[in-house]
C-alpha cells in the first residue's frame, strides 16, 4: 500500500483546479492519477477541507461494511 499524498500537494492540486485549470491538466501537472485530483476536489468541495489521509478519508470500503456487520451481530445478541 502506497504513503498518502503530503497536505502541501493537496492543497497546490486543489488550488491549480480551483485556479481554472482542468482535472486532467492538474494531473500531468503534478504526476499524480486522475482519480486522485478528481476525489480530492471533491471531498474539498463537499468537506470544504482537505483531507489528511486514512481515518479523513472513510476508512475505506470496510468501515461502511464494519458498520453494518456490528449493527448484525448487535441484533442477534439481543
Amino acid at each position: 500500500m502506497g504513503k498518502s499524498h503530503p497536505l502541501a500537494l493537496r492543497s497546490r492540486v486543489v488550488a491549480f483546479v480551483e485556479e481554472g485549470h482542468g482535472h486532467r491538466a492538474a494531473a500531468r501537472h503534478f504526476r499524480a492519477s486522475q482519480l486522485f485530483v478528481n476525489n480530492l476536489v471533491t471531498l474539498k468541495r463537499l468537506t470544504g477541507s482537505l483531507p489528511r489521509g486514512g481515518k479523513d478519508l472513510g476508512g475505506g470500503k470496510r468501515n461502511a461494511r464494519g458498520n453494518w456487520v456490528r449493527e448484525r451481530l448487535a441484533q442477534k445478541s439481543t
